[in-house]
């Protein structure tokens, strides 16, 4: 099968598409022929092992998992003993972060993984963003308590996860300032933010308005710039560990002190967390905002495309089509 490959750590360049064998379908697993996929944050630090401790998860010299690809949409292609869930036929998608694989026209994912049947009305490349965006910022929004009427910002809302925190705040009932560049002011107001802020106009930390919950969906920013926009207890949540991996350490003292707090999330992945976006999606409530799509043999030119920080939403590749 075809897969993108890499067998060292380092840039785009690692990475070539090249035939390796396909995955072994073992008990409880399900095969998926790769219809679509993304390149993500995920993928991007995992390829270039940044920040260093990856290797560590991943292998000290040389990366242990040489297929990456986190999320994906594609067809049930075989399942193993024990399978109850699938059957071959079915069109689902998901997000396997454990083992990756979704580089490639095939890959295994347990039946308990976070697997569900495809969306209602969507196509693979439209499914295929679903999941890794969407599980980020529902983990923030659950590990801060967001409940209906809360005050919420969102920096960094037109990403993979800020476009989704943006759909499911609303979802949620809080009432959501994005904060974004000129060009996505629209984008973010369609997507249901009740206020936007550009950052290229103005200091969104020196907004006057406060928040209960301050979400960074982009990693750029810190609690300390932050603070001032929380309320006397309000919560500050970030999609990255933050410099000198700072939230970990805060997430443990802050709420020593009774005031203002950050919580770093740990995402839940089970079938369930498919199951909730599938419904969600079918609903309305949710899209995944796609930038642009590529196909497999291309994938190098979209690693360097989302390494340069001005994605909206996605980047989906195109694996294998149905005539395929």
């Amino acid at each position: 099968m075809k897969a993108a490959v890499r067998a060292r750590y380092g840039p785009p360049e690692v990475v070539s598409v090249s035939d390796v064998e396909k995955p072994v379908v073992k008990d409880g697993d399900v095969l998926v022929k790769v219809r679509a996929t993304t390149v993500n944050r995920t993928d991007c630090a995992m390829r270039a092992a940044q920040p260093f401790i990856w290797r560590f998860m991943t292998g000290l010299v040389r990366p242990n998992v040489p297929v990456l690809g986190t999320e994906f949409a594609g067809d049930v292609e075989e399942v193993g003993g024990g399978v109850t869930a699938f059957r071959p036929g079915d069109k689902v998608f998901g997000y396997n972060d454990a083992r990756f694989g979704a580089h490639a026209e095939y890959m295994v994912i347990p039946q308990g993984g976070t697997l569900a049947p495809l969306p209602r009305g969507l196509s693979y490349e439209e499914a295929a963003p679903g999941t890794e965006g969407a599980h980020y910022a529902l983990s923030m929004i659950t590990w801060a308590k967001v409940r209906a009427g809360h005050d919420v910002l969102v920096y960094g809302a037109t990403g993979a996860i800020g476009s989704a925190a943006v759909q499911l705040l609303k979802h949620a009932g809080a009432k959501v300032t994005a904060v974004c560049g000129t060009k996505h002011l629209d984008l973010v107001r369609r997507l249901g933010a009740d206020r936007a802020v550009d950052y290229t106009a103005t200091d969104f930390t020196a907004d006057e308005q406060r928040y209960d919950v301050v979400i960074d969906a982009v990693g750029k920013s810190t609690f300390g710039r932050c603070r001032r926009l929380l309320k006397p207890r309000g919560i500050y949540v970030a999609s990255d560990v933050g410099p000198l991996w700072q939230n970990l350490f805060l997430t443990a003292v802050t709420p020593l002190f009774g005031g203002r707090r950050v919580r770093f999330p740990f995402p839940k992945h089970d079938a369930g967390t498919a199951r909730h976006f599938k419904e969600l999606i079918e609903s309305g409530e949710f899209r995944p905002v796609i930038d642009r799509q590529y196909p497999l043999d291309e994938i190098v030119d979209a690693y360097r495309y989302v390494e340069t920080g001005q994605k909206t939403g996605n980047v989906v590749i195109t694996v294998t089509t149905p005539e395929s």
